[in-house]
Parts: C-alpha cells; sequence; structure tokens
C-alpha cells in the first residue's frame, strides 16, 4: 500500500503546484487517513517542500485490523501532551523554507487557523479547499474490495435477523442486534446509527430507534452500514410483518420500488449527478409524493458514509467510473409509515455489465 499511499500525495502535490503553491497541510481525519493510512486520532499530514510528515500527537496506534501508517513516511510526534499536531505541522513547513502553505479551510477551527498564522506569520496561508475530497471520489480496486466486503457483511447481518423472530421487539433492540452481528462478521463497527422503523415510523430518512414495539401488519423499515478497513457501506429495506401486505402497502412498495430502479439504471460514467437524481424523483413527483421528498436521491460513500458526490437537484457535476453511490429513494407518509430502499453500488461502463450491486439482500416485499 505504500506505493498507493504515495501515488496519491504525488496526485495532491500536483494539484498544490498548479495553484502555485508548494506545501499543504491535511487535517481532515479521513483525508489524512487516505493519503497516510491509517493514524492516531489527531494526527495530521504534512505534504512538505522537502518531505512529507506525519505529525502525531502520541505514538500511532497498534490496531492491525484497521492498518497501519504508511511506512515511507517518516512520523513526528509532539514532544509532550497538550500541542496541536497542526500548529507543530505549520511550524515544520515553515523550517523547510517556502512562503506558502495551503490548509483545508473547512475543517480547521477559527482558534486553530490563528494559532496556525501566529506562529508562521511569515507563510502566506492559502486554502486547500476539498483537494483530497475531490481525489477521494474515484476509488482503485483495492478501496472497492474494501466497500464490497462490508457489504456482505451487512447483508449477512440483515438476512440473520429477518430470519428471528420480530413481532414485540423494540426499534431500539433490533437495531442494537444489527450492530452486534455486523462486528460478530467481522466488521469494524456499524458505519453509522443503524435505522429502524417500526409503524409509523417505518420509511423515515435517519429515524433514531425508539421503543416501539413490532406489531403484526407493521411496515418495518432497516438502514444499516458495515465499516470494514475503515471503508463504509450501506443497505436499506422495508418488510411487512407477519401477513400478507395491504393494497396500499404494496402500491407505495412498487412505487419506491421502481423509483430505486429508475436511479440505479442511470448509473453510468458520464451521467450527471442531476439526473440520476430525477430519474429517481420522477417517478414518485408523476405518482402525487413530490412534498416531503429527501433532498437527494443518494450519495457518495468511501472512508465516510456521505461524501462526494451528491446525487441532488441542484448537484453539479458528472460521474466517473468506479465512483461508489447509493441509491436510496423513499416516501413516508405520516401516521401510517413508509418505504425506504437503499443500495450501494459502483459506477462501471455498460461494457463492463453496467453498475455493480454490492448491497444484494432480496428487493422483494417479503412478509416476514
Amino acid at each position: 500500500m505504500s506505493e498507493v499511499y504515495a501515488a496519491r500525495r504525488n496526485r495532491l502535490r500536483e494539484r498544490c503546484h498548479a495553484a502555485g503553491g508548494a506545501a499543504a497541510l491535511v487535517s481532515r481525519p479521513a483525508n489524512v487517513r487516505y493519503l497516510a493510512g491509517t493514524a492516531p486520532y489527531g494526527a495530521v499530514l504534512l505534504l512538505g517542500r522537502t518531505e512529507d510528515l506525519l505529525v502525531c500527537p502520541g505514538p500511532p496506534e497498534d490496531r492491525p485490523a484497521e492498518g497501519r501508517p504508511d511506512e515511507a513516511l517518516r512520523v513526528q510526534r509532539l514532544p509532550g501532551p497538550g500541542g496541536d499536531p497542526a500548529v507543530a505541522a505549520a511550524d515544520l513547513a515553515a523550517a523547510q523554507g517556502g512562503d506558502c502553505l495551503a490548509v483545508e479551510e473547512h475543517h480547521l477551527t477559527v482558534d486553530r487557523h490563528r494559532a496556525i498564522r501566529s506562529v508562521v506569520p511569515r507563510l502566506r496561508l492559502a486554502d486547500l479547499g476539498g483537494a483530497v475530497e475531490q481525489l477521494r471520489v474515484v476509488k482503485d480496486e483495492e478501496e472497492i474490495s474494501c466497500l464490497r466486503i462490508g457489504a456482505e457483511i451487512a447483508d449477512q447481518a440483515l438476512g440473520e435477523l429477518l430470519e428471528s423472530i420480530l413481532v414485540g421487539r423494540t426499534e431500539r433492540h433490533l437495531a442494537l442486534e444489527l450492530e452486534r452481528r455486523l462486528v460478530d462478521h467481522g466488521a469494524d463497527g456499524p458505519a453509522f446509527a443503524t435505522s429502524v422503523g417500526t409503524g409509523p415510523n417505518s420509511g423515515r430518512r435517519g429515524h433514531r430507534p425508539t421503543d416501539r414495539r413490532v406489531e403484526e401488519g407493521d411496515f418495518l423499515s432497516v438502514c444499516l452500514g458495515a465499516t470494514y478497513r475503515g471503508y463504509r457501506c450501506e443497505i436499506g429495506r422495508t418488510f411487512v410483518i407477519g401477513t400478507s401486505p395491504a393494497d396500499w402497502q404494496i402500491e407505495l412498495y412498487d412505487l419506491v420500488f421502481a423509483a430505486q430502479r429508475a436511479g440505479r439504471e442511470s448509473l453510468a460514467p458520464g451521467a450527471s449527478y442531476r439526473d440520476v437524481d430525477r430519474a429517481a424523483r420522477q417517478v414518485l413527483d408523476s405518482a402525487g409524493y413530490a412534498e416531503g421528498l429527501p433532498g437527494l436521491t443518494g450519495h457518495g460513500v468511501g472512508l465516510e458514509i456521505d461524501e462526494d458526490p451528491q446525487l441532488a437537484p441542484a448537484a453539479m457535476g458528472k460521474l466517473d467510473a468506479c465512483v461508489p453511490v447509493t441509491v436510496e429513494p423513499g416516501v413516508h407518509l405520516p401516521g401510517r409509515g413508509g418505504v425506504r430502499i437503499d443500495d450501494t453500488l459502483v459506477v462501471r461502463p455498460e461494457a463492463d455489465g453496467g453498475p455493480e450491486l454490492l448491497t444484494i439482500t432480496t428487493k422483494e416485499l417479503l412478509a416476514l
């Protein structure tokens, strides 16, 4: 992996040179991990004029399952507690010469920015912007492999839950059980807080599980994800509990399924973000559900569960191959419940079979 991290840092260095700078300070944790491997909490990466350094508040953490820092990087540890690695890194950048340091202004607090400026007053601070996030959008096959394994783990955990008795159990209990099963199957942990919604709570995006118990005839919607070697995937499914679905449940489910399929089928290199959103959204709009729809149809996944690109009505940009995204339309009817169907896929060209579906749990409307 050392060559991979070095290549990523070189791509960022080229962007810095193109923008007129020679050094960069990366502080956002996911970006540090992308460029340097697993690092202690609070570590920053200095992309220096003469040498790249990983500046840490303490020794690297020995967690082999999660990986280690790039062995090609020199690690600089702070001499004592209480120091700020970002400020120390800026001081090291000044010692390497040069007159400009690009920083991630969207991540640094105002206090940290002021502290850096006070330590290196002669160094001009520029904004690195989202340069690293832009590099992270297209994944290599090793990254996609981690997402694929995470998706398999999430599928396993969900499949096992569906084989158990659900009636009478609370949303909170089911969410905790799912998260335990993720870890049992090899995940680092959940990719985000698991959402379980029953009855009137079903289909709500980001629903926090409550003590409501599963009842016969309920819609049950579940959204979970696994983290594997730092990479996060997502899956969401909706089921009916204990009986044959009612007509309104079948109708609503079929509608959301059609919207989700339209979104999935529109994933292709060169497709605009807004066109993918429109493909799914117009199915729901035409059925009279324009009000209350989520602000986006999907988003990128990777080292964070919600990263670029955003598949939304006003989003600018086009998809590339090897970009993993979610497609997750849903409809919630206040007081009755709703449906959400959510998959993680990788954009692939038609010649390679089209979008690769990572989350394969059935999308049939099952009565459990």
